[in-house]
């Protein structure tokens, strides 16, 4: 029997385990000037500057300010000049240890599955990204013996995880509100297009590079973004697969943009 349990960045088969990296950049900031239509949380007295832009750049600058620079004392910090006080807040959810179930006979064969869910959240104006990567090729191993990625049949991943009698391969589909392009579906067959996020479609291999399972283009500050990553196991009949706890580790990372 495989003996599965995940350790999130690890997996294993009968397992699966996965650290992840957060980029946390946190900041407390005042306000200078407001009321109940708008806020102002930092402004600049200079003699010229300001936003300019064509269709191949844009421009943000000051002419003119004074005593600008960085300052600090045991009860104060100051940030004085342009853009100074921006600071970007980003935070990420730990990502709990997925065991995939259930066990998989290796004579027999069969398909186990695990999930496990992570939420963004920044302030940034700009969005963030949210990235996987595995610390092994193939992702999950056992000692000598191993179980491939899993290859979709084109460039897009398979709208339906499929297993043949001699596969023995492993994958993983992300969901939610901020799943990039390649993992949206037209709603009947195909990845990669249309707007549809289906529950457990989309199914790709994971890479010892980083792959992009999320993006905002703006913030999303204070509710956040989840996503849930779908992990699936399966074995052929024919596979003959070596028993033994499998384990595959992985990377997410959030990025503020």
């Amino acid at each position: 029997m495989f003996n599965t349990r995940t350790i999130y960045s690890a997996m294993v088969v009968s397992a699966l385990c996965t650290p992840f990296i957060v980029f946390l950049f946190q900041g407390v900031s005042a306000q200078v000037m407001g009321s109940t239509n708008y806020r102002i949380e930092s402004d600049s007295i200079n003699v010229g500057g300001g936003y300019a832009s064509s269709t191949n750049y844009q421009l943000e600058s000051t002419a003119g300010e004074i005593a600008t620079g960085e300052s600090a004392s045991s009860n104060y910090k100051l940030k004085a000049g342009y853009q100074q006080m921006h600071e970007v807040y980003l935070a990420m959810s730990p990502a709990a240890d997925v065991t995939m179930s259930p066990n998989i006979g290796g004579i027999t064969g069969g398909t186990a599955n695990g999930s496990t869910t992570v939420a963004v959240t920044t302030d940034s104006a700009a969005g963030y990204t949210l990235t996987i990567f595995a610390s092994g090729s193939p992702a999950m191993q056992s000692g000598v013996n191993t179980i491939a990625d899993y290859t979709p049949s084109g460039a897009a991943p398979d709208y339906t995880f499929t297993t043949g009698a001699t596969d023995s391969h492993f994958g993983y589909s992300p969901y939610g509100p901020d799943t990039v392009q390649r993992f949206l579906d037209d709603g009947a067959s195909l990845c990669n297009t249309g707007s549809s996020n289906g529950t457990a479609t989309c199914w790709d291999g994971l890479s010892t590079s980083d792959a992009t399972i999320a993006s905002a283009g703006s913030a999303n500050h204070p509710n956040g973004a989840t996503t849930t990553i779908y992990f699936r196991l399966g074995i052929g009949g024919s596979v003959g697969q070596p028993e033994g706890v499998y384990v595959a580790t992985t990377t997410l990372t959030a990025l503020a943009l």
